[in-house]
């Protein structure tokens, strides 16, 4: 079941989905069995990470991500593919690292609950 988002929350994050890039699962589910080598990173809390993630997903939490993400990605111009629990803290974390000068930020719609629905490989 949809966490329940409060109104607040629901418009800085729409804001800042009109900011960013986003694709779907769908998009980076093809993109994976392609092959390609991704940097996609896991936003959420550390406890949602443990209990099962996106196959090669790395986690920076929302709470870190911006300050740990230029040792991780020194490169601005790297593409990085983020997602959360549904979009919403991906969002808002791609917008925080596009001020931040990254220019290749994506923010994956519909996240981890849309990825398990559509029973996507996962792993732990």
């Amino acid at each position: 079941m949809a966490k329940q988002h409060s109104p607040r929350f629901l418009a800085i994050s729409a804001e800042a989905k009109s900011r960013v890039l986003e694709c779907t699962i769908e998009d980076l589910k093809i993109r994976m069995d392609q092959g390609e080598q991704l940097l996609l990173v896991d936003v959420r809390e550390e406890s949602e990470f443990s209990a099962g993630h996106i196959p090669g997903a790395i986690h920076l939490s929302k709470g870190v991500i911006e300050r740990d993400i230029e040792t991780v990605v020194p490169d601005p111009n790297k593409e990085i593919l983020l997602y959360c629990g549904g979009g919403f803290r991906s969002a808002l974390s791609a917008e925080n690292l596009q001020r931040m000068g990254y220019k290749n930020v994506v923010s994956v719609d519909g996240g981890w609950r849309s990825w398990t629905e559509a029973n996507y490989p996962t792993e732990k």
